[in-house]
Protein backbone atom coordinates (compact mmCIF):
# COMPACT_ATOMS: atom_id res chain seq x y z
CA UNK A 1 0.00 0.00 0.00
CA UNK A 2 1.38 3.79 -0.69
CA UNK A 3 2.38 5.52 2.42
CA UNK A 4 2.19 9.47 2.39
CA UNK A 5 4.93 10.74 0.32
CA UNK A 6 3.39 8.23 -2.60
CA UNK A 7 -0.02 9.56 -1.99
CA UNK A 8 1.63 13.23 -1.52
CA UNK A 9 2.88 12.75 -5.01
CA UNK A 10 -0.27 11.87 -6.99
CA UNK A 11 -1.98 14.42 -5.39
CA UNK A 12 0.54 17.22 -6.58
CA UNK A 13 0.51 15.10 -10.32
CA UNK A 14 -3.20 15.43 -10.65
CA UNK A 15 -3.51 19.40 -8.60
CA UNK A 16 -1.78 20.28 -11.92
CA UNK A 17 -4.16 18.56 -14.42
CA UNK A 18 -7.93 18.00 -13.21
CA UNK A 19 -8.91 21.58 -11.38
CA UNK A 20 -11.30 23.59 -13.92
CA UNK A 21 -12.41 20.11 -15.56
CA UNK A 22 -15.80 19.54 -16.23
CA UNK A 23 -17.04 16.03 -15.96
CA UNK A 24 -19.33 15.04 -18.32
CA UNK A 25 -19.83 10.99 -17.62
CA UNK A 26 -18.51 8.37 -15.34
CA UNK A 27 -18.91 4.45 -15.90
CA UNK A 28 -17.87 1.73 -13.51
CA UNK A 29 -17.76 -2.66 -13.78
CA UNK A 30 -17.52 -3.08 -10.09
CA UNK A 31 -20.21 -1.79 -7.54
CA UNK A 32 -17.58 -2.17 -4.50
CA UNK A 33 -15.14 0.00 -6.43
CA UNK A 34 -17.93 2.86 -6.67
CA UNK A 35 -20.49 2.23 -3.88
CA UNK A 36 -22.68 5.24 -4.61
CA UNK A 37 -26.18 6.00 -5.68
CA UNK A 38 -27.08 6.77 -8.75
CA UNK A 39 -29.24 10.14 -7.74
CA UNK A 40 -26.01 11.48 -6.19
CA UNK A 41 -24.11 10.90 -9.03
CA UNK A 42 -26.42 12.18 -11.67
CA UNK A 43 -26.94 15.06 -9.41
CA UNK A 44 -23.60 16.10 -7.37
CA UNK A 45 -20.93 14.42 -9.92
CA UNK A 46 -21.61 14.82 -13.71
CA UNK A 47 -21.85 18.59 -15.11
CA UNK A 48 -19.46 19.33 -11.52
CA UNK A 49 -16.15 21.03 -12.18
CA UNK A 50 -12.90 19.68 -10.61
CA UNK A 51 -11.85 22.30 -7.43
CA UNK A 52 -8.67 21.04 -6.24
CA UNK A 53 -6.91 17.37 -5.27
CA UNK A 54 -6.41 17.12 -2.16
CA UNK A 55 -4.83 14.22 0.62
CA UNK A 56 -5.43 13.12 4.11
CA UNK A 57 -3.11 10.30 5.52
CA UNK A 58 -3.25 7.57 2.92
CA UNK A 59 -6.65 8.64 0.97
CA UNK A 60 -6.81 11.18 -2.37
CA UNK A 61 -9.91 13.85 -1.78
CA UNK A 62 -11.15 15.19 -5.16
CA UNK A 63 -12.97 18.53 -4.57
CA UNK A 64 -15.49 19.57 -6.91
CA UNK A 65 -17.88 22.44 -7.91
CA UNK A 66 -21.67 20.53 -6.51
CA UNK A 67 -19.60 20.70 -2.85
CA UNK A 68 -19.31 17.08 -2.67
CA UNK A 69 -15.71 15.30 -2.71
CA UNK A 70 -14.46 11.74 -4.59
CA UNK A 71 -13.20 10.19 -1.91
CA UNK A 72 -10.17 8.08 -3.20
CA UNK A 73 -8.30 5.10 -1.90
CA UNK A 74 -5.55 3.32 -3.59
CA UNK A 75 -5.74 0.18 -1.29
CA UNK A 76 -2.92 -2.30 -2.59
CA UNK A 77 -3.04 -2.50 -6.29
CA UNK A 78 -4.57 0.85 -7.14
CA UNK A 79 -4.00 3.21 -10.01
CA UNK A 80 -5.17 6.55 -11.41
CA UNK A 81 -4.12 7.02 -14.87
CA UNK A 82 -5.00 10.67 -16.52
CA UNK A 83 -5.40 10.65 -20.57
CA UNK A 84 -5.48 13.94 -22.71
CA UNK A 85 -4.45 14.82 -26.46
CA UNK A 86 -1.29 16.89 -24.02
CA UNK A 87 -1.22 14.56 -21.30
CA UNK A 88 -0.51 10.67 -20.84
CA UNK A 89 0.66 9.38 -17.08
CA UNK A 90 -0.40 7.19 -14.72
CA UNK A 91 0.28 6.94 -10.46
CA UNK A 92 0.07 4.45 -8.60
CA UNK A 93 1.03 0.57 -8.73
CA UNK A 94 2.39 -0.69 -12.29
CA UNK A 95 1.14 -2.26 -14.80
CA UNK A 96 0.58 -2.80 -18.37
CA UNK A 97 -2.89 -0.31 -17.58
CA UNK A 98 0.19 2.95 -17.04
CA UNK A 99 0.60 2.76 -20.92
CA UNK A 100 -1.47 0.60 -22.71
CA UNK A 101 -4.87 1.28 -24.39
CA UNK A 102 -7.58 2.11 -21.14
CA UNK A 103 -10.02 0.91 -20.16
CA UNK A 104 -8.83 -2.62 -19.95
CA UNK A 105 -9.89 -5.70 -17.93
CA UNK A 106 -8.47 -3.62 -14.27
CA UNK A 107 -10.43 -0.52 -15.04
CA UNK A 108 -12.95 -0.17 -12.41
CA UNK A 109 -13.93 3.20 -13.07
CA UNK A 110 -13.73 5.69 -15.73
CA UNK A 111 -14.24 9.31 -15.41
CA UNK A 112 -15.12 11.67 -18.97
CA UNK A 113 -14.43 15.25 -18.88
CA UNK A 114 -16.01 17.64 -21.22
CA UNK A 115 -13.04 18.08 -23.07
CA UNK A 116 -12.10 14.86 -24.03
CA UNK A 117 -9.50 14.09 -21.38
CA UNK A 118 -9.83 11.26 -18.90
CA UNK A 119 -9.36 9.84 -15.80
CA UNK A 120 -9.30 6.05 -15.13
CA UNK A 121 -9.19 4.31 -11.53
CA UNK A 122 -7.70 0.79 -12.19
CA UNK A 123 -7.47 -1.77 -9.12
CA UNK A 124 -6.51 -5.20 -10.04
CA UNK A 125 -7.01 -6.90 -7.08
CA UNK A 126 -10.27 -4.80 -6.15
CA UNK A 127 -9.83 -3.92 -2.69
CA UNK A 128 -10.07 0.25 -3.71
CA UNK A 129 -12.43 2.63 -4.18
CA UNK A 130 -13.80 5.99 -4.96
CA UNK A 131 -17.22 7.30 -3.16
CA UNK A 132 -18.83 10.53 -3.55
CA UNK A 133 -19.69 12.31 -0.32
CA UNK A 134 -20.70 16.11 0.87
CA UNK A 135 -17.27 17.49 1.19
CA UNK A 136 -18.32 18.71 4.84
CA UNK A 137 -19.11 15.25 5.58
CA UNK A 138 -16.01 13.89 4.33
CA UNK A 139 -14.39 14.59 8.01
CA UNK A 140 -17.16 12.49 9.27
CA UNK A 141 -16.25 8.96 7.83
CA UNK A 142 -15.21 6.23 10.03
CA UNK A 143 -11.35 6.44 8.42
CA UNK A 144 -11.27 10.10 9.14
CA UNK A 145 -12.67 10.24 12.58
CA UNK A 146 -10.14 8.04 13.34
CA UNK A 147 -6.64 8.72 11.61
CA UNK A 148 -4.19 10.50 13.62
CA UNK A 149 -2.42 14.41 13.08
CA UNK A 150 -0.46 14.90 9.32
CA UNK A 151 3.52 14.58 10.51
CA UNK A 152 4.17 17.16 8.24
CA UNK A 153 1.66 19.87 9.26
CA UNK A 154 2.76 22.81 10.49
CA UNK A 155 0.86 22.83 14.11
CA UNK A 156 2.41 19.01 14.40
CA UNK A 157 5.60 19.27 16.63
CA UNK A 158 7.44 17.00 18.75
CA UNK A 159 5.20 17.63 21.65
CA UNK A 160 2.39 16.29 19.68
CA UNK A 161 3.88 13.43 18.38
CA UNK A 162 4.91 13.04 22.27
CA UNK A 163 1.62 13.25 23.03
CA UNK A 164 0.06 10.66 20.81
CA UNK A 165 2.81 8.24 21.55
CA UNK A 166 0.86 7.81 25.17
CA UNK A 167 -1.90 6.38 23.57
CA UNK A 168 0.35 3.11 22.02
CA UNK A 169 2.70 3.34 25.39
CA UNK A 170 2.87 -0.24 26.14
CA UNK A 171 3.28 -1.40 22.13
CA UNK A 172 7.33 -0.97 20.69
CA UNK A 173 7.82 2.05 19.58
CA UNK A 174 7.13 0.56 15.59
CA UNK A 175 3.75 -1.09 16.38
CA UNK A 176 3.10 2.51 17.87
CA UNK A 177 4.08 4.54 14.43
CA UNK A 178 2.36 1.78 12.37
CA UNK A 179 -0.74 2.56 13.93
CA UNK A 180 -2.92 5.26 11.60
CA UNK A 181 -5.02 6.14 14.86
CA UNK A 182 -1.65 7.69 16.29
CA UNK A 183 -0.36 9.35 13.30
CA UNK A 184 -1.66 9.18 9.95
CA UNK A 185 0.31 7.52 6.96
CA UNK A 186 3.17 5.64 8.05
CA UNK A 187 3.79 2.77 6.44
CA UNK A 188 7.04 0.26 7.07
CA UNK A 189 9.35 2.03 5.08
CA UNK A 190 9.42 5.49 6.97
CA UNK A 191 9.28 4.11 10.26
CA UNK A 192 12.14 1.60 9.84
CA UNK A 193 14.22 4.63 8.19
CA UNK A 194 13.05 7.59 11.13
CA UNK A 195 13.80 4.81 13.65
CA UNK A 196 17.47 4.15 11.82
CA UNK A 197 17.69 7.85 11.63
CA UNK A 198 17.16 8.27 15.58
CA UNK A 199 19.23 5.37 16.84
CA UNK A 200 15.86 3.58 18.42
CA UNK A 201 15.29 -0.18 18.39
CA UNK A 202 11.86 -0.83 16.53
CA UNK A 203 11.13 -3.03 19.68
CA UNK A 204 11.57 -0.66 22.28
CA UNK A 205 8.24 -0.03 24.40
CA UNK A 206 6.76 3.68 23.85
CA UNK A 207 7.02 3.76 27.58
CA UNK A 208 10.52 3.47 27.61
CA UNK A 209 11.83 6.29 25.31
CA UNK A 210 13.66 9.50 26.64
CA UNK A 211 11.98 13.09 25.23
CA UNK A 212 15.41 13.34 23.87
CA UNK A 213 14.67 10.32 21.47
CA UNK A 214 11.04 11.28 21.00
CA UNK A 215 12.48 14.49 19.63
CA UNK A 216 15.37 12.93 17.35
CA UNK A 217 12.67 10.58 15.85
CA UNK A 218 9.92 13.20 14.93
CA UNK A 219 13.17 15.02 13.52
CA UNK A 220 14.07 12.11 11.39
CA UNK A 221 10.50 11.39 10.54
CA UNK A 222 9.86 14.78 8.95
CA UNK A 223 13.32 14.63 7.57
CA UNK A 224 12.44 11.20 5.47
CA UNK A 225 9.00 12.21 4.16
CA UNK A 226 10.04 15.84 2.89
CA UNK A 227 12.85 13.62 1.28
CA UNK A 228 10.32 10.58 -0.23
CA UNK A 229 8.09 13.50 -1.53
CA UNK A 230 10.81 15.35 -3.28
CA UNK A 231 12.26 12.14 -4.82
CA UNK A 232 9.01 11.52 -6.06
CA UNK A 233 8.23 8.77 -3.23
CA UNK A 234 9.76 4.76 -3.11
CA UNK A 235 9.73 2.03 -5.52
CA UNK A 236 8.22 -0.68 -3.13
CA UNK A 237 6.39 -2.72 -4.54
CA UNK A 238 7.23 -1.21 -8.33
CA UNK A 239 5.26 1.99 -7.50
CA UNK A 240 5.16 4.58 -9.48
CA UNK A 241 4.80 8.77 -9.15
CA UNK A 242 2.28 10.81 -10.67
CA UNK A 243 4.17 11.08 -14.04
CA UNK A 244 3.89 7.41 -14.46
CA UNK A 245 8.28 7.24 -13.15
CA UNK A 246 9.47 5.02 -10.56
CA UNK A 247 10.01 7.19 -7.41
CA UNK A 248 13.76 7.39 -6.21
CA UNK A 249 13.81 7.39 -2.53
CA UNK A 250 15.05 4.00 -1.78
CA UNK A 251 18.30 4.53 -3.53
CA UNK A 252 18.50 6.85 -0.54
CA UNK A 253 17.45 4.77 1.76
CA UNK A 254 19.82 4.11 4.82
CA UNK A 255 18.54 0.75 5.98
CA UNK A 256 15.30 -0.03 4.29
CA UNK A 257 15.50 -3.16 2.13
CA UNK A 258 19.50 -2.96 2.78
CA UNK A 259 19.99 -6.23 4.82
CA UNK A 260 23.48 -7.60 4.31
CA UNK A 261 24.53 -4.80 3.12
CA UNK A 262 26.71 -2.21 6.00
CA UNK A 263 24.93 0.48 7.95
CA UNK A 264 26.24 3.90 6.74
CA UNK A 265 26.70 5.28 10.02
CA UNK A 266 29.06 2.53 11.59
CA UNK A 267 29.71 0.00 8.99
CA UNK A 268 27.75 -2.61 10.88
CA UNK A 269 25.71 -5.29 8.97
CA UNK A 270 22.05 -4.52 8.69
CA UNK A 271 19.63 -7.21 10.27
CA UNK A 272 15.97 -7.85 8.91
CA UNK A 273 14.45 -8.96 11.98
CA UNK A 274 10.19 -8.80 12.73
CA UNK A 275 9.12 -6.63 14.54
CA UNK A 276 5.02 -5.49 14.82
CA UNK A 277 4.20 -8.64 12.91
CA UNK A 278 6.35 -6.67 9.95
CA UNK A 279 9.87 -7.06 8.60
CA UNK A 280 12.00 -5.13 9.96
CA UNK A 281 15.33 -2.92 9.13
CA UNK A 282 17.91 -2.34 12.03
CA UNK A 283 22.04 -1.87 12.54
CA UNK A 284 22.15 -3.94 15.65
CA UNK A 285 24.81 -1.71 16.68
CA UNK A 286 23.32 1.88 16.44
CA UNK A 287 20.08 0.51 17.44
CA UNK A 288 20.84 -1.08 20.74
CA UNK A 289 17.83 -2.67 22.84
Amino acid sequence: MPELPEVETIKIGLNKLLPTLKISSVSFDWAKSFPNSANDVNQFLINSSVMSVKRRAKVLLIELSSNYSLVIHLKMTGQLVFRSKDYNFGAGHPGKSLLGQLPDKSTRVSFNFTNGSKLFFNDQRKFGWVRLIPTVEVKNLDFFKKVGPEPLSDTFMWTNLKERLQRRKRSSIKAALLDQSVIAGIGNIYADESLWGAKIHPSRMVTDLKDSEIKSLYQELTYVLRLSIKKGGSTDKNYLNAEGKKGSYLSFARVFRREGLTCPRCGTTILKIRVAQRGTHICPYCQKL
